[in-house]
């Protein structure tokens, strides 16, 4: 395997475990997920800009058919955010985030059929192994049915955002495609907010604590590791990317059961579930690994 894709999947892992610690702080943010998304992509998309201009880099030399689907992207991660975070608040961080898990299975037929490439058996499977871990963890999670289909559809969200960046990362900066991306994901809340009338004196009147998540989560959680993961996909195929952002359930409820005392809510089978979700992404790293040496 090249040392830069070694790399790029070691720092997906980083990645990973930040996007893992986003979910806690949806849970600790206080303010509804509409606002929280609102938010989230006003800072980033702040700092984005900031940056830009401290190193005095060009953002504007794109063109039309380019901002379309940089647009159409941040569409899509607004609207993943929003039922990603309203999982959160209707269940928990470990229904949310494990129901991105199975994005693998859908990444695994649908990014096939819009490519027309066979789809590969051993891909097909893991993505089943990998729901079965999730059908396990959440067998006996009735009472979270809500929160268990926003975590589904924001997963499918999540599979066709993947597609669409794979194919934008070849053409444009990674730090250009989020800035685009995450702003026009906050231009398109802002006319919901007007639309819906959801701007008020309570929308802008954040206490201390929510205001100091958020900017956590707009920089590090979002800025640098939306950014960085676009960068990391210039090294590995989207079915890799989604299959490892199977972890992000593993250390998400990690840092929820030290954070939220979450342990009591742990069964026997979620730790079952888990090992499958486990087990499923080193059984793709070692295919990909053989795969790629033939």
């Amino acid at each position: 395997m090249p040392k830069d894709k070694t790399k790029s999947i070691i720092n997906l892992h980083l990645v990973i475990f930040i996007w893992g610690f986003t979910s806690i702080l949806g849970r600790l943010i206080s303010i509804d997920s509409f606002s929280i998304v609102w938010y989230r992509m006003f800072l980033a998309s702040a700092f984005i800009f900031l940056y830009f201009i401290l190193l005095k880099k060009n953002i504007f030399n794109v063109n039309m058919k380019s901002l379309f689907y940089f647009s159409l992207g941040g569409l899509l991660i607004s609207i993943h955010w929003l039922l990603l975070f309203h999982s959160i608040k209707v269940s928990s961080v470990s229904i949310a985030v494990s129901m991105l898990s199975t994005g693998a299975i859908m990444m695994s037929v649908i990014e096939p059929l819009i490519k027309k490439k066979k789809i590969l058996y051993y891909q097909l499977f893991l993505g089943i192994l990998v729901s079965l871990g999730v059908f396990i963890i959440f067998f006996s999670e009735k009472d979270s049915f809500n929160g268990i289909v926003y975590g589904l559809f924001a997963a499918l969200l999540s599979v066709f955002f993947t597609i669409l960046n794979k194919k934008l990362v070849n053409n444009y900066n990674p730090n250009t495609i989020t800035f685009y991306e995450i702003f026009s994901g906050f231009i398109f809340l802002t006319f919901c907010s007007i639309f819906f009338n959801k701007f008020s004196i309570d929308f802008f009147n954040l206490n201390l604590d929510d205001f100091i998540w958020l900017f956590i989560l707009s920089s590090i959680c979002t800025a640098f590791a939306f950014t960085y993961s676009v960068k990391i996909m210039k090294h590995i195929s989207p079915y890799t990317f989604m299959i490892s952002i199977n972890l992000e359930p593993v250390y998400a409820i990690g840092l929820s059961i030290i954070i939220f005392k979450e342990k009591e809510l742990l069964s026997l089978n979620f730790y079952i579930g888990v090992l499958i979700i486990i087990i499923s992404v080193f059984i793709n790293g070692f295919l990909k690994f053989n795969q790629n040496q033939k």
